[in-house]
């Protein structure tokens, strides 16, 4: 069976780092910089407009540019691996989830050091979701659990377990209470922050559900699955405000499929999501039609 390729053509220079150009190749010209981290990179987040944040296996977290690449900041305190980071949007406030079992907070202008700690988990935290005013923090994680957090007391709010729950991803729902959770027991389910109760249980999937985000006007949202060989590996888009059902599967990888978002909307733009997989490929696809673009 042949290879799947792209009928659409690009054009662009590549950046050496001795700053040669070399020949043409795919659209947005790429520029290599000092990298941020010392190993593999685990996550990266949104942070402002023009700022990102990372986690590394190097169990530090960075803040970079966008625009430029450009390491600005880094932030050293947990003891193992960084799993998960998040900032609500144009938030001077940064946090971090951690295979110490820990979750930490970190301001943008502050000290080096952490300025909050979130200790509860009794293993590595999993999921990372920080409500829009950045006032309470929900994590999970392979304990089953997930907790909800004052961000300035460092107060826990509330904890629930559930038998089997092994969070994946936790992601805040825009203007509402409720968090998205997935699970390696395959089902995602919508927590209420407010008595932290699930609120809602979407029907299970077959696979492994490894991630997750919600779109930016809290219609719907996507989950990813994993797969091996062509089977599982889709991305799902479901409703949140009526039926709450499955609205269309996106399938095309052959391995798991690691991440999934929404991607911001242009004037010109029909609405469209993001998957990457284990099969070494990004594939971008018509929210609507489920069509690879």
């Amino acid at each position: 069976m042949g290879q799947l390729q792209s009928k659409i053509s690009f054009h662009t220079t590549k950046y050496r780092a001795d700053g040669s150009v070399g020949q043409a190749g795919p659209a947005g010209a790429s520029q290599q910089h000092s990298p941020a981290h010392t190993d593999a990179v685990t996550s990266v987040a949104a942070l402002q407009p023009d700022l990102c944040v990372s986690g590394g296996r190097d169990k530090s977290v960075a803040v970079s540019s966008w625009r430029s690449g450009a390491a600005l900041r880094r932030f050293t305190g947990h003891e193992r691996e960084v799993t998960k980071v998040t900032s609500a949007l144009d938030s001077s406030r940064v946090f971090s989830a951690s295979r110490d079992k820990t979750v930490m907070m970190w301001e943008l202008h502050g000290t080096s050091g952490p300025s909050q700690h979130f200790p509860g988990h009794d293993l590595v935290v999993t999921g990372l979701a920080v409500s829009p005013d950045a006032s309470q923090l929900c994590t999970g994680s392979r304990d089953n659990t997930v907790c909800k957090w004052d961000t300035e007391t460092g107060e826990c709010l509330g904890r629930a377990a559930i038998s089997r729950n092994l969070v994946t991803h936790l992601c805040w729902v825009p203007g509402e209470p409720y968090v998205i959770q997935t699970s390696e027991d395959k089902t995602i389910r919508v927590w209420d922050s407010r008595e932290l109760q699930v609120a809602h249980t979407f029907p299970a999937k077959q696979h492994i559900q490894t991630c997750c985000d919600v779109s930016q006007d809290g219609r719907y949202c996507l989950s990813s699955s994993s797969g091996c060989a062509g089977h599982g590996a889709e991305a799902t888009l479901w409703d949140l405000r009526q039926t709450r059902g499955q609205v269309c599967e996106y399938k095309g990888h052959f391995q798991t499929t690691t991440s999934c978002v929404f991607l911001p909307r242009g004037p010109t733009l029909a609405p469209s999501i993001a998957t990457s997989s284990s099969d070494s490929t990004v594939k971008v696809w018509d929210q609507g039609t489920a069509g690879r673009g």
